[in-house]
């Protein structure tokens, strides 16, 4: 299941608006680390549909919203509940340490 990606109005409905936890990836298309952890990504969305959003951000299409967020550089993953940013992780992460951080922000 392809993650859903989030332009600046759909950002603040998303994040802000609905306050529901989740996390958003910022990425590039030609980012090969990426290329990597959005389909780790895709697959544990599915353990947690209707619990937690899964949400990506092209920090190409998007600059400004990229800019709202201290980056170091992408991937970076930025989790979030109630419209406050929870933590984030960068790099090539393992699916454990996402859902250690996704376990922290649902508790």
């Amino acid at each position: 299941m392809a993650l859903q990606q989030l332009n600046t109005n759909r950002f603040e409905e998303f994040i802000y608006d609905n306050g529901e936890p989740c996390l958003v990836i910022f990425s590039r298309e030609n980012c090969h680390v990426c290329k990597e952890v959005i389909p780790m990504l895709e697959q544990l969305q599915l353990h947690y549909e209707g619990k937690f959003g899964f949400y990506y951000v092209d920090v190409e299409a998007d600059k400004n919203l990229s800019q709202r967020f201290p980056l170091r550089g992408v991937p970076s993953i930025l989790f979030f509940n109630e419209g406050i940013l929870q933590g984030k992780l960068a790099g090539n992460v393992e699916d454990g340490e996402i859902e250690e951080k996704i376990a922290e922000v649902l508790e």
